[in-house]
């Protein structure tokens, strides 16, 4: 069975019971995880651990808190109130689990279907978004880490260009694939307005809405947008149904060329500001 389940934020007890409701078994079974593996949840350690526990059962994507986890361990980012990364921070096995994560991708297109995190934008086709994200994912693997993670934060630019190279380059295709929710009609990204699809300012849509988006017609399932909640789709599913806000934590059966969603209901751990 093939499962993609919404953003985990460290939640392991919903991830436990989900999988147990889902009968997973690594030697038969795969799980795509859609980012977010870490942050606000009270098991951040211990979901990094479930997770490479399964080995190439498992493909796990990186979402904004997962770069949050190594920008804070190389003292590029501070700590946040609502952060839960101690455990992983003061871990003996600490820099085991920051090269485990480094390892992990920004897209993938498996099964039929283009996953990320949070978004694609209107000018990228699946393939260009596959090369994209292996040019980033390449920097996070590589030797010079500090130094990336010193340029990646930022909302500059905001609209895509091909002729973008460098830190300008990496920081759109960064913050298109882990924080995107809205952008205007020729692709420019907004990052100020974080509620559902229906709250939309005038001029801004949700990036799966822009018309003559190029990867229109090709299946991607993503996260990253607990306000949106659940959105299902013949090409489109958005799987984070908010689980660290007391929500539920969500998973898409997609083998045999059928669909079935599966829930279990979650414990608060944060609450929504």
């Amino acid at each position: 069975m093939i499962y993609l389940i919404g953003d985990l934020q460290g939640c392991c007890d919903a991830f436990d019971r989900l999988l147990a409701t889902l009968d997973f078994s690594p030697s038969r079974d795969h799980v795509h995880v859609l980012g977010d593996l870490v942050n606000r949840g009270p098991q951040s350690l211990r979901t990094l651990e479930r997770l490479a526990s399964f080995g190439d059962s498992a493909t796990c994507l990186l979402g904004n808190h997962d770069l949050h986890l190594l920008a804070v361990a190389h003292g590029v980012r501070g700590v946040h109130k609502s952060d839960t990364l101690d455990q992983i921070l003061e871990s003996p096995q600490r820099e085991h689990w920051l090269g485990w994560l480094r390892r992990q991708r920004l897209a993938v297109q498996a099964h039929g279907w283009l996953m990320v995190h949070a978004g694609v934008l209107p000018q990228w086709s699946a393939e260009q978004t596959l090369a994209l994200a292996a040019e980033v994912e390449a920097l996070l693997r590589g030797s010079d880490l500090p130094a990336f993670l010193q340029v990646m934060y930022g909302n500059q630019p905001a609209c895509w260009d091909d002729a973008l190279q460098g830190a300008d380059r990496w920081r759109l295709v960064i913050n298109t694939l882990t924080r995107v929710r809205f952008c205007s009609a020729d692709g420019t990204l907004d990052f100020k307005v974080k509620e559902g699809a229906d709250a939309a300012p005038p001029g801004l849509m949700p990036w799966f809405d822009v018309p003559g988006r190029r990867t229109a017609g090709v299946p991607i399932a993503f996260g990253h947008w607990s306000t949106l909640g659940l959105l299902d789709r013949p090409d489109l599913l958005a799987l984070d149904t908010g689980c660290i806000w007391g929500g539920a934590l969500t998973a898409a059966r997609i083998d045999g060329g059928r669909r079935e969603l599966i829930s279990v209901k979650c414990v608060q751990a944060q609450s929504p500001v």
